[in-house]
């Protein structure tokens, strides 16, 4: 059985949290399925919400007219202020309470979504995202926290963490299908307001059926250790993003180093101050340090086939983006039955046998998809993202219950947050390292003469440059790009094949000896 690491706070008892009304140790919360499936409707809607932008974002370009620099902001700004929240709002929600938090930042959740969808301007869609970012930095940690709280039984909190992660796979799934769909029928705003009518149930029902939980003794909330946080993960996401989309700069330099000292600086406070925002102590336990790794080397070897993977699908081999969704369905589809499983298989096997087992399928899936090329048949790629879905639904369920297993329950809004910053951090550093590969190859290709420099940045530049280009001309330069793109994607996947590998190893040592508990 996983031992809960020690710390310096108040001891953890049910009385307490007795005021928020969480079950006692071996005590079953009647009504508890209810109050999880309320959570899952958070977790679904920040899945959707991931994917849709991608898709629209050529119609906000044609609508809004941002320049390069703005769209650039569109798209990246909710995940720097979401990375950069995340901690603290986790430690928030032990303070004040994580259905609190859960609730308010649903129902600002809904209300900026109506900002997205009807922004005139490219200013007001950067602040709108920013503004969204806000809210959905409060909603995953409090819906891992609340799981931890209400199941107090291991068994039965592992079949809700594995519910919890497939809806995060099927939102991932179910974002680009619908999008499309909408995209296909309605203006681009209608992605952003399908929040609503979710947001709503989740408000409405989660009043009723959500205990409040919290830290009973949390102390203050130290405003110099937000804000550390804050600079020191967005410079940091800033100055990967920046490298991988314009190469080396001072200024993106400048601003990663900054991040770097104000994250040390966080690190040094939070071992000083009487009541820390993040117990850094946490990570001295080898099982909670080895999962957080093992979340950020996935996400980290994954993201470039997750981000590039659509682009293929679209443009290399002539998909509607409603196409493109259904095709990427199987990933879905193998991490939904993975993660509702994982939690027996785990205690059957061995919690490192089974996220072990899962970077290497997820590593033997990237591997296989280096034989991709511009005709490469659908069953081919539908059953390695089958695969891979299946790795990544076993490694990323485990390695949320033993985060989870490992903090004592006080401080599970904190832990929780953790886990997500790693996935931004990871996703970040993948696109970086990944994109970095996959644009040079791709920049790199030889189009006829007369072919403009926008169509060596991207594959949408080449494909609109050969639009206004005569024919056969057009043809050729569609043909060389496309070459480029499959030629850079195949190495991108690759490398994050070797990483996956890598994971594994390293987790099969991390988690020796984890365990994940089966009694109360």
């Amino acid at each position: 059985m996983t031992s809960t690491v020690q710390h310096g706070g108040a001891p953890c008892s049910s009385d307490a949290e007795s005021s928020g009304g969480v079950a006692s140790p071996g005590e079953k919360r009647p009504g508890r399925w209810l109050a999880l499936s309320v959570l899952v409707l958070a977790v679904l809607l920040v899945a959707v919400d991931a994917t849709v932008l991608g898709l629209a974002t050529p119609y906000i370009s044609e609508d809004l007219k941002p320049s390069g620099t703005q769209l650039l902001w569109i798209g990246d700004i909710y995940s720097f202020v979401i990375a950069g929240l995340l901690v603290s709002m986790g430690s928030l929600g032990d303070r004040i309470g994580r259905k609190r938090i859960l609730l308010v930042g649903a129902t600002a959740f809904g209300a900026v979504s109506v900002l997205n969808a009807y922004a005139s301007t490219a200013e007001t869609m950067i602040l709108a995202r920013a503004l969204l970012g806000v809210a959905g930095a409060t909603l995953m940690p409090a819906t891992l926290a609340l799981i931890r709280n209400l199941f107090q039984d291991p068994r039965e909190r592992s079949l809700a963490i594995g519910i919890w992660g497939a809806a995060a796979s099927g939102g991932m799934a179910v974002g680009p299908i619908v999008g499309g769909f909408l995209l296909e029928h309605f203006w681009w705003g209608s992605v952003f307001l399908i929040n609503l009518p979710v947001m709503a149930v989740l408000v409405l029902v989660g009043i009723r059926t959500l205990p409040e939980s919290r830290n009973p003794n949390p102390g203050p909330w130290d405003l110099i250790s937000v804000v550390l946080s804050l600079v020191g993960m967005v410079g940091i996401v800033y100055a990967v993003k920046e490298a991988a989309a314009h190469g080396f700069s001072w200024p993106a330099t400048a601003v990663g180093v900054l991040g770097a000292a104000a994250l040390w600086g966080f690190v040094r406070r939070q071992l000083t101050v009487p009541v820390p925002l993040l117990d850094v102590r946490l990570f001295s336990s080898r099982g909670f340090s080895g999962a957080v790794l093992a979340d950020l080397l996935t996400v980290l070897g994954m993201s470039g086939l997750v981000f590039f993977l659509s682009q293929y699908l679209q443009l290399v081999q002539g998909r509607s983006p409603f196409e493109a969704g259904l095709a990427e369905l199987p990933a879905a589809v193998g991490a939904v039955a993975a993660g509702l499983v994982a939690g027996a298989v785990a205690r059957r096997f061995s919690v490192r046998a089974v996220v072990s087992g899962g970077l290497a399928a997820v590593g033997l899936a990237l591997a296989a998809l280096t034989l991709l090329d511009r005709s490469t048949g659908y069953p081919f790629i539908g059953a390695a993202l089958l695969v891979l879905g299946v790795g990544a639904g076993f490694s990323f369920t485990v390695t949320a219950d033993v985060i989870l297993s490992n903090v004592p329950k006080e401080q599970a809004g904190a832990a929780s947050a953790v886990s997500e910053t790693a996935y931004e951090l990871g996703a970040a550093l993948g696109i970086a390292l990944l994109g970095s590969i996959m644009t040079g190859v791709y920049r790199d290709f030889t189009g006829p003469a007369g072919t403009p420099a926008g169509a060596h940045e991207s594959l949408g530049g080449a494909v609109e440059a050969a639009a206004g280009m005569p024919e056969a001309a057009g043809q050729a330069l569609l043909s060389s790009a496309r070459e480029a793109f499959v030629d850079g994607l195949t190495l991108a996947t690759g490398a994050g094949a070797a990483v996956l590998l890598a994971a594994a190893v390293a987790a099969w040592f991390l988690l020796r000896e984890q365990r994940l508990a089966s009694a109360p």
